[in-house]
Formats: structure tokens, sequence, C-alpha cells
């Protein structure tokens, strides 16, 4: 029973970690930091587990955190409040073609990964982009602006 007490209490402590984190995905993390998650995991094992080898004690460890996992999944199936809180919220970097300095900011985003990001989109200029937007999972969504938006504010700019 100890093993399936330290397994929950470590896996809501993984889960606030990597919340606190934020929503870069494994793709785009440094080298450095995927041997951190690495080493993570097994400070996780020794936590949990201590001196613990047994098959049983595996098995324990391991079905507390499919457990939590499931608990945490459905819990957000079943509240939008609670998604929302578990999973976190979109973040719009770019809109109408200007960057908003402070998201990319809160979110650790540089603006050579946007830009490195865009470019894998196909998209050369940041006035190209409607919106730029963070999804919870860690992936940057472009919409690109249409072609009467784009003239309409060259025009605006014109005749300020």
């Amino acid at each position: 029973m100890d093993i399936v007490v330290r397994a929950a209490v470590m896996f809501f402590a993984l889960y606030v970690l990597l919340r606190v984190l934020g929503k870069r995905e494994l793709g785009q993390m440094t080298p450095f930091e995927l041997v951190v998650i690495v080493a993570m995991g097994d400070l996780i094992q020794q936590g949990v587990t201590q001196d613990d080898y047994s098959i049983t004690g595996a098995i324990l460890a391991i079905s507390t955190f499919a457990l939590c996992a499931t608990a945490l999944s459905w819990l957000s199936f079943l509240s939008p409040r609670a998604e929302r809180m578990l999973d976190g919220e979109p973040s719009i970097l770019i809109q109408d073609g200007g960057v908003i300095r402070r998201n990319l900011e809160r979110d650790r985003i540089t603006m050579s990964e946007l830009e490195s990001e865009m470019r894998l989109a196909g998209i050369a200029h940041i006035e190209d982009v409607a919106w730029a937007i963070l999804e919870t999972n860690g992936k940057i969504s472009f919409i690109g602006r249409q072609p009467d938006d784009k003239s309409r504010q060259r025009n605006d700019n014109s005749a300020a």
C-alpha cells in the first residue's frame, strides 16, 4: 500500500512540474532538457519504489500512474472547467500580423523559434499571419491572412 501512496503523490508532483515547465513538446526539447526528463524518470522510480525491486511493487507503481492518468483524462472529458485547469488554454502569439511579445515571454518562446515554426508551415513573413496560436499540446497553429486583409492593412498604413 505504501508504494501506491508514494506513486500517487509522485504522479501529481510530476504533473504539476510538467505544467510549470510549459507547453514545449518533446520534439522542441534541447538535448539537455531530454536528458533531464530521462533522469527525472530514474529519480521518480527511486522515490516510488525505494528498495522494492519486486514485480509486484513495479506493477503497483505503474498501475497507480495509469489509474491517475485515466482519472485526470476522464475529469477533463467530463468537465470543461477541469479541462482548462488541467490542460491549460491556447495562447495567441501573433494577431493580425503583430507579435504579442507578452505571450511569447510567458510561454518562453523566442522569436527565432516562432520564425522557425513559421518557415516549417510555409510562411515567409509575420505580416502574412492572421493568427498564430500555441496550442495546449505545444504545437503552434498558423492561420494565414486573406489577400484582401493584407491590401486593406497596407491602405490603412499608407493613409496614416
